[in-house]
């Protein structure tokens, strides 16, 4: 109940964090718009990975204003393919794994956010990004049910047409860049504190 009432502390971190964060290099994206991806989950490997892969380099061949960083994962069944398929791309940059506050500095900068990961789906809607997951269930649907979340799977059609439209529709887009957290707004240590003064007295 209280967690209910007070919120995430992982958003006050993160709005502690985004204003001085830096680290990142995205030279490489000037003037284009940023599509931040992290996929690494376990239940992707294998094809359902190579067809998010596949679906990112044809967002990229198909979009000349969209630049791609990955920081990837070095499981060589996410570094293989990764390599392979999104390889030698001049928008799409693979770089190692990146600490926190380089990541969400890439994070602020974004565009949009396609993601297997959990953190991410709790994070980069405080910021105001889209973020499409690379699941077909999360553990998160409060951010589904928000709007600012939405689930397309590790399908390539749904992809691609997911971004697409983010990319193409600002109606699409400023439905979901709301800069809504159903997480928390950044107080939530601060409402702990006061609980626990009073459950203390």
């Amino acid at each position: 109940m209280c967690f209910l009432a007070a919120g995430n502390t992982v958003v006050d971190a993160l709005l502690s964090v985004a204003p001085r964060a830096r680290g990142v290099d995205l030279s490489f994206a000037d003037g284009k718009r940023l599509m931040l991806m992290t996929a690494h989950r376990r239940e992707n490997f294998g094809a359902p990975m190579e067809e998010v892969f596949v679906a990112v380099r044809e967002l990229a061949d198909r979009f000349a204003d969209l630049a791609v960083l990955y920081p990837v994962h070095p499981n060589p069944n996410v570094k293989e393919p990764a390599e392979r398929i999104l390889g030698g791309h001049p928008r799409i940059r693979l770089v190692a794994p990146l600490d926190y506050e380089p990541f969400v500095a890439a994070m602020s900068a974004s565009y949009l956010v396609l993601t297997d990961s959990g953190g991410v789906q709790e994070e980069a809607p405080a910021l105001g990004k889209p973020v499409l997951v690379l699941r077909n269930e999360t553990e998160r649907p409060e951010a589904v049910d928000a709007g600012v979340v939405r689930l397309v799977g590790p399908v390539r059609e749904r992809i691609v047409g997911a971004v697409a439209e983010l990319l193409t529709d600002a109606n699409a887009y400023r439905a979901m860049a709301r800069g809504v957290s159903p997480y928390g707004d950044g107080h939530a240590a601060g409402r702990i504190v006061d609980v626990l003064r009073g459950d203390l007295r």
